[in-house]
């Protein structure tokens, strides 16, 4: 499997987690739903390597670059949830799949070349969630503190460009089943420190439970597709191509959970992601 199609496995995988996170975040606190999905996904990502049969991470450059991939990956959820609990999938999603623009950047930092219609692409990314986030601003029923959304949704964006960068980094030193649970681990551990701190429960509602449980599942296939593509030729279009999960998000809420669309937003939807779509080819 090449980068791409492991990009649009985990692009998939996000849509409809992220839908979850909408619906679950109205009535499970942020830490409790993020421990609840991160555990239930190290379940799966453990038993993987128990089937691989072994466990390549020596300590090292791998492991720190692991290790640090697992924390950029919890500032990026807890940035995320509180986000969607916030504010409307419809600015949310747009601002958060906007991290390729920061993923192509490294990737040119790191030695990659991009073409002038590359930069044309990212440019479109950039005036597409611009449109998305000023219309839904003005939209204060929906949105009553779009300010505040936007920016955790942003920073959301940040950490997920280093959390791939660095999994991605660490994949072409060791195995990448390997590499995304320690990811996770990491990732549990702190949330467990940070909740312990400021003294919050981890346990979420039992009727949350088996959605949670779900999303979990969904979560760690999506991290690992996009960690596996480190060895891969072209490791950061992965990335590039996961972050159509909001198209797909945007349109199951517009779908599902009715949540209004005006031509405007459409069309900053349609603006950023033909310049994601382009990135990807």
């Amino acid at each position: 499997m090449n980068a791409l199609a492991l990009g649009l496995l985990a692009a998939l995988c996000w849509g409809l987690h992220d839908l979850a996170v909408r619906h679950v975040s109205q009535s499970v606190s942020v830490i409790a739903s993020l421990m609840a999905v991160l555990v239930s996904g190290a379940v799966l990502q453990f038993g993987l390597v128990a089937m691989m049969g072994e466990f390549d991470l020596s300590p090292g450059t791998a492991l720190i670059s692991a290790v640090a991939a697992g924390g950029c990956y919890l500032l990026a959820g807890i940035s995320m949830y509180a986000a969607f609990q916030r504010g409307p999938v419809r600015l949310v999603a747009p601002l958060v799949a906007s991290y390729p623009v920061l993923s192509v950047s490294l990737a040119i930092w790191r030695g990659a070349t991009i073409s002038p219609l590359h930069w044309v692409a990212v440019i479109a990314i950039g005036a597409g969630v611009s449109i998305v986030a000023a219309t839904s601003e003005r939209d204060t029923t929906a949105c009553p503190a779009a300010g505040p959304t936007a920016t955790l949704s942003l920073l959301a964006a940040v950490w997920f460009a280093a959390a791939f960068a660095l999994g991605q980094y660490a994949t072409e030193l060791s195995d990448e089943y390997s590499v995304a649970l320690v990811g996770r681990l990491t990732a549990i551990i702190a949330l467990g420190m940070i909740a312990l701190a400021i003294r919050r429960s981890i346990w979420p509602r039992l009727r949350a439970l088996p959605l949670l449980l779900g999303m979990g599942i969904l979560d760690a296939v999506a991290i690992l597709s996009v960690i596996a593509a480190g060895g891969l030729p072209n490791a950061q279009f992965a990335s590039v191509a996961a972050s159509i999960f909001g198209l797909l998000t945007v349109v199951l809420a517009w779908a599902v959970l009715r949540e209004k669309m005006i031509l405007r937003q459409w069309l900053g939807c349609f603006i950023a992601f033909a310049g994601i779509g382009y990135l990807a080819l």
